[in-house]
C-alpha cells in the first residue's frame, strides 16, 4: 500500500530520485526495433505500413484511409448521449483555446523602417490515437481542437484498426466532431515513420501529435528534426496539495484516478495535517475494492505513490514545485491564495469540486501537459504549438545609412568580414 513519509528535508527528496528512475526507464532496447521500422516504411512506404499492421494489429484493412460514407456509418453506431458529451466538451475546449490565439503585427518607426511578426498554423499536422482497450475520444479533441483554431490547413489522423480491421467508432465521432479531414487506420512506430515521411497514400506531415507506447514515442524522438512533436510523455502522475479542511474521502479518489493509468503512474498528497493522511490511507483501501483496475492501482500506489505530511503549507509548497507535476490539485480552504505561488504545474486544479478528470475530459484547458518534472520549462499543448512565426524587416537607405557603422562595428569585431561588406557595398565604405 502506498507509503507515509514525513517531510524531514531529506525523505521527501529522494522520493523525486524514485521518480526520476521511473520517468528515466530507458528506450535503449527498443530503438533499434524502432529504427529498423522507420527505415522500412521510409523505403517500402505503404507495403511496409501494412506488413506490420498485419504483424502487430492482427489484420489490414483494404482501404488504410477510412472514406467520408465510413465515417458516418460509424458514427451512427455510437450512443447519441456520448456524441453529445462530445459536442460540449469540443465547445469548452473550442472557448478556452481560442483565447490563446496570437495575431501578427507590425510597427513602424519614424525613420520609415517597418518591422513585425507574421503568425500563421502549420500547413499539415499528424495525430496519433493509440488502440487499445481505452479508446481515448478526448485525447481526440485535445490534440485536433487546437490544431484547427491555430489554422492547420489539414489534420491527418491515424489509429490501429480494431481486430476486425475496423475503427473505434468513438475514436472517429471524436475526429469528425473536432475537425479532423483524413483519417487512415494504422498504428505503432510505422504510423508514425508514414506520417514523418510520407508514403503513396498517406500525406507527409510537419508535425505529429498525441499519446503512445514506448514504440510510439521513440519513433517520435528520433523523427524530431525530420518533424516536429509535441513532447515526449512520461507516466502519468498527479499531486494533490490539501490542508486539514480537505475531504480524505475525495483525496483518495483523485489520487486514485491517476493510479489507474499503469503501474508506473505516480500519486501524491502532500498535507500538513498527519491526522488527514491517516484518514486518506483508509479511504484507498476502501475505495479500491470497488474499482476495476484495482490490481494497477495497488501496484503504482506502493512503487511510485506516497503521502507526504509536510511542516506547513509553506513547505508543502517549496516541494510542489521542486516535484513539477503534471496535474496539481489545491484542496485547501482558499485555494486561490496559492495561484501566485505554483509555479511548477503542467495544469492547476483549484478547489474541492475542480477534480483531475474534469481537466482531462470536458472543462476546456488542454489535458497534453508535460510530465516527469519538465513542467518546470515545458507547457501544455496549446494553440502555440500549431503555429510558425517568422519576423520581417523593411530598412529605408537612410535608416540603413543611419546604422551601418554599428552593424559593420559587430560584423568585424565578430570576424565576419562578409557581414561588414554587405553593408559597406551598399554606401562604398572602405
Amino acid at each position: 500500500m502506498i507509503t507515509t513519509v514525513t517531510a524531514d528535508g531529506k525523505k521527501e527528496y529522494e522520493f523525486i530520485e524514485l521518480l526520476k528512475q521511473r520517468a528515466q526507464n530507458s528506450d535503449k532496447n527498443v530503438i533499434p526495433t524502432v529504427q529498423a521500422i522507420l527505415d522500412n516504411v521510409r523505403q517500402n512506404g505503404d507495403e511496409a505500413v501494412r506488413e506490420y499492421t498485419i504483424r502487430f494489429d492482427g489484420t489490414a484493412p483494404e482501404q488504410t484511409e477510412v472514406s467520408a460514407d465510413a465515417i458516418d456509418a460509424l458514427m451512427a453506431q455510437c450512443d447519441p448521449a456520448f456524441l453529445d458529451t462530445l459536442q460540449k466538451a469540443a465547445a469548452n475546449i473550442a472557448d478556452f483555446h481560442r483565447r490563446q490565439l496570437q495575431q501578427s503585427w507590425l510597427t513602424t518607426k519614424d525613420n520609415g523602417v517597418i518591422m513585425g511578426q507574421r503568425v500563421r498554423g502549420l500547413k499539415r499536422v499528424g495525430i496519433y490515437v493509440p488502440g487499445g482497450t481505452a479508446a481515448l475520444s478526448s485525447s481526440v479533441l485535445m490534440n485536433a481542437i487546437p490544431a484547427k483554431i491555430a489554422g492547420v490547413e489539414e489534420l491527418i489522423m491515424a489509429t490501429p484498426p480494431r481486430k476486425d480491421g475496423t475503427p473505434n467508432p468513438d475514436i472517429v465521432a471524436a475526429a469528425k466532431i473536432a475537425g479532423v479531414d483524413r483519417i487512415f487506420l494504422m498504428g505503432g512506430a510505422q504510423a508514425i515513420a508514414a506520417l514523418a515521411y510520407g508514403t503513396a497514400t498517406v500525406p507527409k506531415v510537419d508535425k505529429i501529435v498525441g499519446p503512445g507506447n514506448i514504440f510510439v514515442a521513440t519513433a517520435k524522438k528520433l523523427l524530431y528534426g525530420t518533424v516536429d512533436i509535441d513532447m515526449i510523455a512520461g507516466p502519468s502522475e498527479i499531486l494533490v496539495l490539501a490542508d486539514k479542511t480537505a475531504d480524505p474521502k475525495f483525496l483518495a479518489a483523485d489520487l486514485m484516478s491517476q493510479a489507474e493509468h499503469d503501474k508506473l503512474a505516480s500519486s501524491v498528497l502532500l498535507t500538513d495535517c498527519a491526522e488527514l493522511a491517516d484518514r486518506t490511507k483508509e479511504e484507498l483501501d476502501r475505495q479500491m475494492q470497488t474499482l476495476s483496475r484495482r490490481d494497477i492501482i495497488a501496484s503504482s500506489l506502493e512503487n511510485f505513490g506516497a503521502i507526504i505530511v509536510c511542516s506547513d503549507m509553506t513547505q508543502a509548497v517549496e516541494f510542489a514545485n521542486e516535484l513539477a507535476p503534471e496535474h496539481l490539485e489545491v484542496c485547501c480552504a482558499n485555494p486561490m491564495e496559492y495561484v501566485g505561488k505554483l509555479d511548477n504545474a503542467g495544469s492547476v486544479f483549484l478547489g474541492n469540486y475542480s477534480p483531475e478528470p474534469l481537466g482531462d475530459y470536458f472543462a476546456g484547458p488542454n489535458h497534453v501537459l508535460p510530465t516527469s518534472g519538465t513542467a518546470r520549462f515545458f507547457s501544455p499543448l496549446s494553440v502555440d504549438s500549431f503555429v510558425k512565426k517568422s519576423s520581417f524587416i523593411y530598412y529605408t537607405e537612410d535608416a540603413l545609412r543611419a546604422d551601418a557603422q554599428d552593424v559593420i562595428r559587430f560584423a568585424e569585431t565578430e570576424g565576419l568580414t562578409a557581414h561588414a561588406n554587405s553593408v559597406k557595398v551598399r554606401f562604398d565604405l572602405d
